[in-house]
């Protein structure tokens, strides 16, 4: 990554909110060189502030940049059932083209690996090969999700915890990784978790990884959980996100939920991601 300490001396950062709900774009800051504390500071609160940040008009960053880029905002996080890539375990790559039989990230909305003890803070992504059209990711609120629920729901919720498993969505995913005595994670979250350093609260379940919840029988859970699944995709919560070659995308897991747009097969869409280590939910 250069060092450059003149580095935008004479260029201001701009920030323009991508929706009144949720997202903004960044311009003025380039991620292929050192990040400023001035720069650092900036990022981290628009982060707080608008939950999941476009950095546009970027180089391709690599490998090495990416690693050291995630890490200005801790350590990173390793990826308990995907492919490496070669030398850098930390790094997921992002490719679907025509012979893929999954996209990353297409099914449902999600928040990241978080069926882990400790899931990821946050992931930052950015995507070096596009289609001509098509390839979009949507973003949710999940403060806005838990705000919009009744009083009474919060209350209810507010006592509730939730597991959150991987063995059946990761068992078989990805070709070539070795099975044999693999632990797939699983965690047992609250349903309404706590921003460690926004306090605020925002519904933490997902398709993916929530099963059941904690002390309701099977029929009871099951309902319950359907309901918020479908209430947090609501569109009052959404942005879809249109890329450009290069953007970078930093989205905070604790509080959003995405979802890639699988719509341009047989094109190709590649890129690569680090997320960065988080604490236990509260």
């Amino acid at each position: 990554m250069k060092n450059n300490n003149k580095k935008n001396a004479n260029k201001s950062i701009i920030v323009k909110p991508y929706a009144p709900n949720i997202g903004a774009i960044i311009k003025g800051i380039d991620l292929s060189e050192k990040i400023s504390n001035y720069e650092l500071n900036f990022i981290k609160d628009s982060f707080y502030k608008f939950q999941v940040l476009f950095f546009q008009e970027q180089a391709e960053i690599s490998p090495e940049n990416h690693i050291i880029l995630g890490k200005y905002f801790g350590e990173l996080h390793i990826h308990p059932a995907a492919p490496k890539m070669n030398n850098y375990p930390e790094i997921f790559e992002i490719h679907t083209h025509k012979d893929s039989k999954i996209s990353n990230g297409a099914e449902d909305f999600h928040s990241d690996v978080s069926c882990d003890t400790e899931p990821p803070l946050g992931t930052m992504l950015q995507l070096h090969i596009l289609p001509e059209y098509g390839g979009d990711t949507m973003f949710a609120n999940m403060y806005m999700a838990y705000e919009a629920l009744s009083d009474k729901m919060k209350f209810f919720l507010n006592e509730l915890y939730s597991y959150h498993e991987s063995e059946h969505f990761y068992k078989g995913r990805y070709e070539g990784e070795n099975e044999v005595n693999k632990q797939y994670p699983s965690a047992i979250h609250p349903i309404v978790r706590t921003h460690p350093v926004t306090n605020k609260k925002a519904l933490y379940v997902n398709k993916f990884f929530t099963t059941r919840i904690q002390g309701l029988n099977i029929e009871e859970s099951k309902l319950i959980l359907n309901y918020l699944f479908q209430h947090c995709e609501k569109t009052d919560f959404q942005i879809r996100y249109r890329w450009n070659k290069n953007d970078m995308a930093f989205w905070d897991n604790r509080c959003t939920l995405h979802k890639a747009i699988w719509d341009y097969h047989p094109m190709e869409r590649k890129g690569r991601r680090v997320t960065i280590k988080g604490t236990i939910p509260y």
